[in-house]
């Protein structure tokens, strides 16, 4: 087997481990059919359908040339540290941390330190910008999330709307 694209080839792969497992964990509810839908129809579908891309994707990495062999190059890991913290530490303060005694801070704030943190991750960073973006996500996500949709989470940190 001669790969010619190794990103093509291993994206393929995970797309196809991803497509799998959807549908492998849709066949545990009921699937119906397409006029009376179940409760898995739609994840199976479409883990069937990623898994399918995911097919084509490695057939192509294996039969169409490219010109250096679209080597993987090294691991990114400041990316992944920063992007996984940024998510990891918004859901701390939407939801607080009751184990250690952290409460919860709320949407405002997770927004500002979500765009703070995963800023961290590129090569270029520059504080106007970054403020200028966390205030433009605060404002869109205040609208969607908690106006239109009338989603039941903290806003403002407790300590400013309880007295």
């Amino acid at each position: 087997m001669n790969v010619k694209s190794q990103k093509d080839f291993f994206s393929g792969l995970m797309f196809m481990g991803a497509g799998i497992a959807f549908a492998w964990g849709a066949l545990d509810y009921r699937i119906g059919d397409a006029a009376n839908m179940g409760t898995g129809y739609f994840p199976l579908v479409l883990g069937v359908l990623l898994a399918l891309l995911g097919a084509v994707i490695t057939f192509k990495a294996l039969v169409v040339e490219t010109v250096d062999g679209d080597r993987i190059g090294k691991f990114a890991w400041k990316p992944l540290f920063f992007i996984i913290t940024a998510n990891l530490v918004f859901g701390a303060m939407i939801g607080g941390l009751p184990s250690v005694g952290l409460p919860p801070i709320g949407l405002i704030a997770g927004i500002y330190a979500l765009t703070f943190i995963a800023s961290l991750a590129g090569d270029e960073f520059n504080v106007k910008e970054v403020i200028v973006l966390g205030t433009v996500l605060a404002v869109i996500s205040y609208l969607a999330f908690i106006l239109l949709l009338k989603l039941q989470f903290p806003v403002w940190p407790a300590f400013f709307t309880n007295p």
